[in-house]
C-alpha cells in the first residue's frame, strides 16, 4: 500500500517547459512511484492507496508534478 506519494521537482516549473537553472543546466520535474522510481510527465501507472487501486497520470498542479486519477481500476494483461 502506499500512504504517501513523493513527487520531485527540483523547481517549480509549468508543465513540459525547457527551464534553465543556475549555470543554464535544465531542470527537470517528474513523478516517482512507490520504490523512488522516477515517472515522466505524462505516463500513467496503476497505483494502491488504502486499498484502492486506480490508474493515474503524472501531471503538473499549479507548478508541481503530482498524481492525477485517470480510471477506477487498473488494467490487466
Amino acid at each position: 500500500m502506499i500512504r504517501t506519494l513523493f513527487l520531485s521537482c527540483l523547481i517549480a516549473t509549468p508543465a513540459l517547459a525547457d527551464v534553465k537553472g543556475p549555470g543554464g543546466k535544465t531542470i527537470d520535474c517528474y513523478c516517482t512511484d512507490k520504490s523512488g522510481a522516477r515517472v515522466e510527465l505524462g505516463e500513467t501507472i496503476c497505483l494502491q492507496v488504502d486499498g484502492r487501486m486506480f490508474m493515474a497520470q503524472c501531471q503538473m498542479s499549479l507548478n508541481n508534478p503530482m498524481w492525477r486519477e485517470v480510471a477506477q481500476g487498473c488494467m490487466s494483461s
